[in-house]
Parts: structure tokens; sequence; C-alpha cells
């Protein structure tokens, strides 16, 4: 017997305790491409139409390279791996809880051994800050794999004293096959918030990575094959929404499907989901999350907490802090100050650590920014900076700052997912309660003061999923996160998360009294 656990113990990966590097390494402006083509059954293979479509580096609007553009007959060879993978008595079926997680822990390890060339092909292939991708995406996605790990035995089912002569118990049980429709702005991140949950509970995956930044993630589908994950657990495709993406979200043999994205393809996804075999959904949506700064807070720690609040990730963020109210009193203080710090922030190259801003993602997202800054000044917020393009080529904009907004405004009201802050002012709590819910969205909001009970008080009338109390952003593993109304549907991350992923089934056995 021992010599048998011995044995065991000598195939499972060793893990070592995580901790954040105490410098970060100089990224690889020009790091190589290893991976472009569609992974099914831990192997590469080209679309089945043979159909490539390139990806382009925001930075400079020139291709990086072709990928495989997958549609519905990829996603079908796809769905067909992941159902053999997870059919009962499978390797991964009969695998150990325990292991599930060692799996993941060895995923975690390679990519934290990756880390400086996974943050080198983030920020070429989204434009996102190299230092922002190796300190902060990094850490997420290698934190997040890890707590997830340390569930993979440790969600389960109870006992039931149910009346009468019976033993009845629960069971987790994974749902099977998950497609999982991931976005551009943080691809790395999103992809580990869904493959964490999912594989912790035995879950088998059918990806759909954003068309604007397939390579970080089909990279990591290289580590889950190295991690020694078995065929057909993972399946990753780059594709478009209306072929790939749909194709998951309408697949009869799909059980659930997680998506992260616009509120717009929210409503496709969900009505899809359900004229096809009523797919479990969850889905995290858009948002115009309200900042609330009362006139009793810090103003020089609003102001920097508001502004990486709204231009974190070139905006790019659908938790961003997009409507700023500011206390009448202190109105005047805050707006002079956030002018002065949008002026100096620095806009350019990504992979210069003196930079605090890239370019935004694309084309489109770079003309569609630009437009709502146009409809902002035609319908008379006062522009006090930025405004206007901030480089020769590339998708590159300047930080912009809008004060005298009013509610009914364009930019007050509708997901711009750009570097553009909107100043609104009032002047009661009541107030701007009733004004911060007054949208479609509840993904997150914020408050900052000195005065907990105001804190406490305006955070318990808030209508969204995160309430972040003198501080912005404070996203980890640890803690549940989606959104209220048309913000989404369940949660991700924290345990919470894992329940999207689990069917509970109830065991009940009768017990017969023993004749004597």
């Amino acid at each position: 017997m021992l010599r048998s656990v011995l044995c065991r113990l000598s195939r499972i990966p060793r893990v070592r305790r995580y901790s954040a590097p105490a410098a970060i390494p100089a990224p690889s402006t020009q790091p190589d491409i290893y991976f472009n083509k569609i992974f099914i059954n831990n192997e590469w293979h080209d679309a089945d139409s043979k159909k490539t479509f390139p990806t382009i580096n925001p930075s400079t609007g020139e291709i990086i390279c072709q990928v495989a553009e997958g549609d519905k007959a990829d996603v079908d060879k796809a769905v067909k791996a992941a159902k053999d993978a997870f059919k009962f008595g499978s390797p991964w079926r009969l695998m150990d809880a325990s292991e599930r997680g060692f799996l993941l822990n060895r995923l975690a390890d390679l990519l934290e051994r990756d880390r400086a060339y996974l943050a080198s092909l983030e920020t070429l292939d989204n434009g996102k800050p190299y230092h922002i991708a190796y300190m902060v995406d990094l850490d997420l996605v290698i934190k997040c794999i890890r707590y997830y790990a340390g569930w993979a035995d440790k969600y389960h089912g109870k006992t039931i004293p149910i009346d009468g002569n019976y033993f009845c118990y629960t069971r987790h049980e994974p749902v099977g096959v998950c497609g999982q429709i991931i976005p551009w702005n943080f691809p790395l991140a999103l992809q580990a918030w869904k493959l964490g949950p999912a594989l912790a509970t035995g879950n088998v995956v059918v990806m759909k990575v954003a068309e604007q930044t397939p390579l970080t993630a089909l990279y990591t589908a290289n580590l889950i094959k190295e991690a020694g994950f078995p065929p057909g657990v993972v399946n990753i495709l780059p594709g478009f929404g209306p072929t790939a993406g749909a194709a998951i979200a309408s697949h009869m043999d799909v059980d659930k499907v997680a998506f992260t994205g616009s509120t717009e393809v929210g409503h496709l996804i969900q009505q899809a989901a359900g004229k096809s075999n009523l797919k479990k959904v969850t889905l995290e949506l858009g948002g115009k999350s309200p900042n609330i700064i009362l006139s009793d807070a810090d103003v020089n720690y609003a102001v920097e907490e508001s502004h990486s609040g709204l231009f974190f990730n070139q905006g790019q963020c659908c938790c961003a802090a997009s409507r700023t109210y500011v206390q009448e009193s202190v109105y005047n203080e805050f707006v002079e100050k956030s002018v002065e710090r949008a002026k100096r922030r620095t806009v350019g190259n990504p992979f210069d650590s003196k930079n605090e801003q890239g370019p935004q993602v694309d084309e489109e997202q770079f003309n569609k920014i630009l437009g709502y800054i146009s409809s902002g000044k035609k319908e008379g917020a006062k522009l006090l900076c930025g405004g206007g393009v901030a480089a020769d080529r590339g998708y590159f904009i300047q930080p912009t700052v809008f004060g005298d907004v009013k509610d009914d405004m364009i930019i007050a009201r509708e997901e711009i997912f750009g570097p553009v802050m909107q100043i609104l002012k009032f002047k009661t709590m009541e107030e701007v309660i009733e004004r911060a819910n007054d949208t479609q969205y509840g993904l997150a909001a914020a408050i900052f003061t000195n005065d907990l009970n105001k804190a406490h008080y305006i955070s318990h009338g808030l209508r969204a999923g995160t309430v972040w109390v003198n501080c912005y952003n404070a996203i980890q593993a640890q803690a549940p996160f989606g959104g209220y109304k048309a913000s989404g549907i369940g949660r991700e991350l924290g345990e919470e998360g894992l329940e999207a992923y689990t069917e509970v089934k109830t065991v009940t056995t009768k017990v017969f009294q023993k004749n004597s």
C-alpha cells in the first residue's frame, strides 16, 4: 500500500508557493508567435474552412500574424472532443478531485514560469502597458488559478436529516460541456476566471477567444497540455462572434455557456441558449458605474483613485468609474485636480515603462470613442482636456475629461469603454443614490468619504454587484464579481463562482429496519 501511494505521489506536479517578483524583467518587444491555430484534443488544427484572419498590433496598426478562423464546423469538432473527454468512466471523470487541483496548480506554475513572455505577448496583441500586464494581469491570473485549485476537493455536498428512515445526501456534480466566450480587454485574466472554476469542478471546456486578442489564450492552451490535462478537457478556438460564438451558444450538446462582453451580445447569447437546449447561462456584461465623491472625502486621494478607476486599461473596463458624481462643495476643486492629473497621464509605446496608457484595442473601438467625445461636445458638456488623437499611428487617444455633464447626455448613459471621464455635480446623498441607480446597468460603484455611516447608507442604496468604499478596482479571486440588471446574470470569482459550474444531485436511500 505504501509503495503504491509513493508511486502516485511521484507523478503529481510539485507546487511551490507563489510570491510576487522583486523586479519586472525587460519585455520582449517582438515576442515569437508559437501558436496561431485551433486547439482541440490537445492538438493544433487548421480551421475546417482553411480560413485565417489577421490579428493586429494596436500600437502600429500592422499585422502581427494570421490566425486560424474557427466557425461552426470547428465548434462541432471541439464539442465532440469535450463530450468524449467527459464520458462516464473517462480519465477526467475518474480523476480524484485533489488531482484536478494539482493540475491547476501545475498550470499556475507554468504561467508563472512564462510570465514575462505572456505579458510581452499581451502587450503586443492587446496594447496594454507591459508593466501592467506583468504586475496586474498576470498576478490576478496566477492567483485565480491557484485559488480554484484549492477548491477542487473542498466544494462538496451535505448529509440531510430528512423525515423518516432515509439516508439523504447531496452531490455537487459538474455540469458537463461548458462553452466559454471571452472578450479582448483582459484576455488572460478572463480566461483564468472561466477556466478556474470550470476545471476545479470537473467540467470540460470549449472556449471561443476574442478575434482581436487570440494569441495569449492560444499560448495558454499549450500550457494546459504541458500541465497534463487529458485531451479534450480544454479546447480553444479563435474566431468571430456571429459564427463561432453563435455556434457555441446554440449548440445542443453544450450544457452551459459563460460569456463576458457587451449587454447587446448578452441578449443574443441568452436567446440562443433558450431556443436551443435551455443551457445554463452566466453573463458578465456592460456597466456605467457611478463613482461618488462626498464633500468630507480626502480630495487628493479621491482624485487619484477616480483617475485610476476610469483610465485603467485605457478605459476598457466593464466596471470603469464612468460616471463620477462630486458633491457641490468640493466639485470645483475635484474637477481642477482631475484635469491636472489627466494632463500628466503619459500615453505612448506600451513597452516603455514610463507610459501609463497604451492604444485602444483596434480601429473600431478607436473610432467609437472619438464619436462619443464628439457627442459630448455637441450636447454641451464642457471639454476640459484631451478629446483628440494622441499619436500619428496606432489607436492612441488623449486622456479626456468632461465637466458640467448632465444625466441625460449620451456620454453619461452609454458605455464608452475608453479614456473619457465624465464629472457630474450633486447636492444630497438621497439625490445621488437615485441618480446613480437611474441606469440599465448595475455592475459596480464606489463611494469616497471619511464617514463610515454615510458609506454604508449609500452602499445599501446602490443597486450594483460590487461597491467599493475609498478604493476602486479592488478585484481579487476570493470575492465574487458580477452585476445587477443588464450588467449580467450570476457571479464569477469567489466560492459563488463555482455554483454555475455544478449541478446539485440529491440521493435518498431507504433504510430498512432489520428484523430481530
